[in-house]
């Protein structure tokens, strides 16, 4: 066996050999390295278009890796300290999936928070699993999700001992992490899998000071999303397995859903970041993370506005907090966060990764500049002197329990008919409604709609909330399940 260094990047080093060789190509794809798509080229550029090749022996096959797929899949498990790492070309949703329909079956339990990404609900669908939820703690002053009480696991595990996993979010979108350590000793203990979904948590394995990553604690799957914090083209990301579970019937599972010609321009792009980050990445994240506290540090002197980090801290469902992420409760300036989102895109050019009903995140990461950070600082201050209003009028939001009736399978595929929203209270829907992003739902199949969840949908709409989720695009109607069905 070849003894691989973290300086190599087996993948963009088999492309430029391949490349340089001046093959002629009677392959896929048929633009041909451009030459059949010149207005594409132009835009892309010649460089990127060379590069998108399709499988073959030089350049080894994602499906089945046995060369330099597989040489910078080992690569990745050393960077991350993981039994093994899957290149994943259809995003981390589908790392998500893999992981869930790896460890459940039809009518498996799997622990989860009810603040999980529709791709976790997603998987229930297809595999037919059975959630049990853990609502997830509230701050109740800055109207924020946190993460799962020990004690309300183990409550959950005992009433369910059955459960084959629990799905752990961590960080969640506002930074906030769990008892990973614990909660991964507590699942154990019963015999459970423990999945982490570290959408947000790339940095975790390669920055220092920062929140305990997924493979560290000793759980058994995580999910990360490299192009995220990890500097790799939008919709790459790792999935990562550890202890006993099997990398084969891993890979087996991932075939199901993930596309047979993946492609060599996110594929690369992986294998260029995990090497960037091997090398560097303590000296990145620690850039990363100054600039947040910098900018914090700014926000909060603007008042108002409360940029928030490791002083929420409370041994439990705030175990620690990713202080390279930068969110901001907006509601004592009386802004809604989506409604400061819209300002600074429309009004000040400057586009964050998303607001909610009382908070911002603007995503840091080590290609901003310090102008650029000052300039959101000023922006944020100008918006509260131009805008602000009474704080009262800002919707007051207290997480929704759900009302589960069916299974998100066995809603999903039921016979359904169509109604008005405003009329669907007490309905099971038999779909989704979510604000993107995040993409945590506010209604998920087989949840029975409330008053109060209509009066939450109505809320988001009228603050300007890209809301998502339903057959009809104007989310003015929605599918619910036939009565002689529920």
């Amino acid at each position: 066996m070849t003894l691989l260094s973290q300086n190599q990047a087996p993948i963009m080093e088999a492309l430029t050999r391949y490349k340089s060789m001046r093959v002629v190509p009677f392959d896929v794809p048929g633009h041909k390295r451009g030459r059949g798509n010149l207005e594409l080229a132009a835009f892309l550029g010649e460089q990127c278009l060379s590069m998108d090749v399709n499988s073959m022996k030089p350049l080894d096959n994602l499906c089945h890796p046995v060369s330099v797929i597989r040489e910078a899949e080992e690569l990745a498990a050393q960077a991350f300290e993981a039994k093994h790492a899957f290149f994943m070309v259809n995003g981390t949703t589908s790392a998500v999936q893999a992981m869930i329909m790896t460890a459940c079956t039809a009518g498996d339990k799997i622990i989860m928070p009810r603040n999980v990404h529709r791709s976790a609900i997603n998987a229930l669908i297809i595999s037919g699993a059975v959630p049990v939820y853990v609502n997830p703690g509230l701050h109740s002053e800055l109207g924020i999700l946190l993460g799962m009480s020990l004690g309300d696991v183990e409550q959950a595990i005992l009433e369910n001992p059955d459960a084959k996993a629990i799905l752990i979010n961590n960080p969640t979108y506002y930074g906030i992490c769990s008892n990973l350590k614990a909660l991964t000793d507590l699942a154990h203990q019963h015999n459970m899998l423990v999945l982490v979904d570290e959408a947000h948590g790339t940095h975790f394995y390669f920055g220092d000071d920062l929140p305990a990553s997924a493979m560290s604690v000793g759980a058994d799957m995580a999910s990360v999303s490299m192009h995220k914090s990890g500097g790799s083209l939008t919709q790459s990301s790792f999935l990562l397995i550890n202890n006993e579970v099997s990398e084969g019937y891993t890979r087996q599972i991932i075939n199901l859903t993930q596309t047979t010609s993946g492609s060599y321009l996110l594929l690369s792009s992986l294998d260029i970041s995990r090497k960037n980050l091997a090398l560097n990445g303590k000296e990145i994240f620690r850039k990363v993370a100054d600039m947040a506290q910098y900018t914090r540090d700014e926000i909060n002197k603007i008042g108002g506005y409360y940029a928030y980090s490791k002083e929420l801290l409370n041994g439990d469902t705030i175990f620690d907090f990713d202080v390279t992420k930068l969110s901001v409760d907006t509601r004592d300036v009386g802004l809604a966060g989506i409604e400061i989102y819209d300002i600074l895109r429309d009004e000040y050019d400057i586009q964050i990764e998303f607001g909610d009903i009382g908070n911002i995140l603007a995503y840091i990461s080590v290609g901003d500049r310090q102008l650029d950070l000052e300039r959101l600082v000023a922006a944020l201050a100008e918006i509260k002197r131009r805008y602000a209003k009474d704080k009262n009028s800002v919707f007051d939001h207290e997480y929704i329990n759900p009302q589960v009736a069916l299974t998100p399978q066995k809603a999903f595929y039921a016979p359904k008919t169509n109604v008005p929203l405003s009329e669907s209270a007490g309905h099971i829907s038999s779909e989704f409604v979510m604000c993107y992003p995040p993409g945590i739902p506010i209604l998920a199949p087989g949840e029975r709609i409330t008053e109060e969840i209509l009066d939450y949908i109505a809320y988001c709409k009228e603050k300007g909330c890209f809301l998502t989720g339903t057959e009809d695009s104007d989310i003015l109607t929605i599918n619910v399940v036939k009565e002689h069905e529920q």
